[in-house]
């Protein structure tokens, strides 16, 4: 079975639940807050380390499929690294999952509808720091920030995401997170240090990617809506896509501007991209339940059964056809 709420009323579910003594005696910001037991069993570990920065630590396993919907809101500067578990934007598509992080700019979300899976354990550790402690510790001294990190906040344009692997480096700085040996002020302190110390990674890249567009010539108009048709071609022909050169002759485009271009508009390559959205739109099919493996995979475009399999069980972490039981076994 699924349960379909609003995240409003997720929020006020998780809030009927904060355990009012501090875990630290040495800080009364240190708070446990356990999941709603309707929805499933854990617990969400929730510090805040000074106005404008929260830390949280959740570890939790859900009853049954979880959705939630989103309307268009305000949002803060997040990133969450998920250790097991994940979810998955049916509106966007996009799927975050074990080993990766979703990392969120400030400004307006859109409307989202997330899917959360009961099939396994939930380990998240997120970061929520708002727009003017951000511009503390990056901006000039008017608060002004550097040219290729001000796509990070946008106070009425839709928030900037992104999302990708946890490095080497990363899962270092999450462990000494999850271990800290420190209490009271002590503590408060080192945790500040290591979310920052994520965040300094996380606006490296953010740094790299910026040069690596401005070094790229960028897209006519006119280019850039041929990229997108050509997105368009890709997504309607899962089961028989054209190649590059014949893709490039439908949209009027040459061969390398497309592959520059849609690298550029959508981060990855082409083929790449149409991978993804074929696993994500097979998910969604199974989902339904009115399908088996071997009919969804052959609507999605996977000629092997085998490959489909690995894909999927690679990008989710569990084989399609173990996912589909479960569903069935869940309604």
């Amino acid at each position: 079975m699924t349960v379909t709420i609003s995240q409003q009323a997720y929020w006020e579910l998780c809030d009927e639940n904060v355990n009012n003594l501090s875990i630290d005696p040495g800080d009364d910001l240190d708070i446990i807050q356990k999941y709603p037991q309707q929805l499933g069993q854990g617990y969400s570990r929730i510090i805040e380390l000074r106005q404008g920065l929260e830390l949280a630590i959740s570890k939790y396993h859900l009853h049954d499929h979880l959705i939630t919907q989103a309307p268009e809101r305000e949002h803060p500067l997040e990133y969450t690294f998920y250790l097991s578990g994940g979810y998955t934007d049916q509106i966007k598509p996009l799927s975050i999952g074990t080993g990766e992080y979703g990392f969120y700019g400030s400004g307006i979300a859109p409307k989202e509808r997330c899917e959360w899976l009961a099939t396994e354990q939930l380990f998240e550790i997120n970061v929520h720091i708002e727009p003017e402690i951000f511009r503390s510790f990056i901006g000039d001294k008017s608060g002004q920030l550097p040219p290729e990190l001000q796509h990070l906040v946008r106070s009425d344009r839709t928030y900037y995401t992104n999302s990708g692997k946890t490095t080497p480096a990363m899962q270092i700085i999450l462990q000494q997170i999850l271990h800290c040996p420190y209490h009271g002020i002590t503590k408060q302190m080192y945790l500040e240090a290591k979310v920052l110390e994520l965040m300094a990674l996380l606006v490296e890249q953010e740094i790299e990617a910026q040069k690596g567009k401005n070094q790229t010539h960028p897209l006519k108009s006119d280019d850039l809506q041929r990229i997108h048709h050509a997105r368009e071609i890709l997504l309607r022909n899962l089961d028989n896509p054209p190649s590059l050169v014949e893709l490039s002759r439908q949209v009027g485009l040459n061969e390398c501007t497309l592959k520059r271009g849609f690298r550029l508009v959508f981060g990855t390559t082409a083929f790449h991209y149409l991978h993804n959205y074929r696993l994500d739109k097979a998910r969604q099919l199974l989902t339904v339940g009115d399908m088996n493996v071997v009919e969804v995979s052959r609507i999605v475009g996977f000629a092997s059964r085998s490959y489909f399999a690995a894909a999927f069980r690679k990008k989710f972490g569990i084989n399609p056809k173990e996912y589909l039981t479960n569903r069935k076994n869940s309604l």
